[in-house]
């Protein structure tokens, strides 16, 4: 299954108060589906909670069955609140739905399903509102990478420490009314490095989208904490600046 845009803007009103997803299937069979709404909300370590709006849009249609090879524009229409005082966050979840095997293939031993669930963001945002990002702290930090998760039925690897690499601890604030994308522009870094000398080092939108996702920030008052890799050890207070 394949679900394009994964990230789609909305308005309140207006004509971008609509929008089309497109679900198509890559399976040599048919492939039923189901669509979900959950709105979105992260605290200040980037924990997610998902919460059920699909009263806040109208999903046409929120079902279907698409042949092998098929295209399915999923239409969504805004019918929440047209006087948002600022921006929301949602998931417009794609869910394969499991089949009834076919009698011929119930039998001879265990059959086993896999499904696809996707999921698009989905941000609505009322007209003229606007993003406004503060950097609360930012300090430079070490950062040990997370090991592989292990392939299912793979012996279990013996723990090897992985070596720490260094990295920035940035938080930052939106105090805008309009959701911000962190991975959106490029990151600069400027501080003293470990040689004691002027220090600068650029993340591009590529490295921080592999790092934090799109790196979404509510509006009023939302707050995140990123941690990010950098090839340069920096020692002491450090700077960041957003975009070109």
């Amino acid at each position: 299954m394949r679900v394009s845009p994964m990230v789609v803007e909305m308005t309140t009103r207006g004509s971008g108060a609509t929008a089309r997803v497109e679900v198509q299937n890559l399976n040599p069979g048919a492939l039923p589906f189901e669509t979900r709404i959950t709105r979105i909300d992260y605290d200040d370590k980037g924990v997610m909670t998902e919460t059920p709006a699909d009263g806040d849009f109208l999903v046409f249609p929120p079902q279907g069955v698409l042949p092998a090879g098929a295209r399915q524009v999923v239409r969504l229409q805004w019918v929440g609140d047209a006087n948002l005082p600022a921006s929301r966050g949602y998931y417009l979840s794609v869910n394969q739905l499991p089949v009834s095997l076919a009698p011929g293939q119930a039998s001879g031993g265990a059959q086993v399903q896999v499904v696809y669930h996707m999921k698009a963001l989905i941000t609505v945002a009322p007209p003229n509102a606007s993003p406004k990002v503060e950097v609360v702290s930012a300090k430079p930090i070490s950062i040990v990478p997370k090991a592989p998760p292990a392939l299912p039925g793979a012996a279990a690897a013996p723990a090897v420490p992985a070596a720490a690499v260094p990295g920035i601890e940035l938080v930052v604030r939106n105090v805008g009314t309009r959701y911000a994308m962190m991975a959106g522009e490029p990151w600069t870094i400027e501080g003293t490095g470990a040689d004691g000398k002027p220090a600068r080092f650029v993340l591009s939108g590529d490295t921080l989208g592999r790092a934090i996702g799109v790196g979404y920030l509510a509006p009023l008052g939302g707050l995140r904490t990123f941690q990010v890799a950098t090839d340069v050890t920096f020692r002491g207070p450090v700077k960041v600046r957003f975009g070109k």
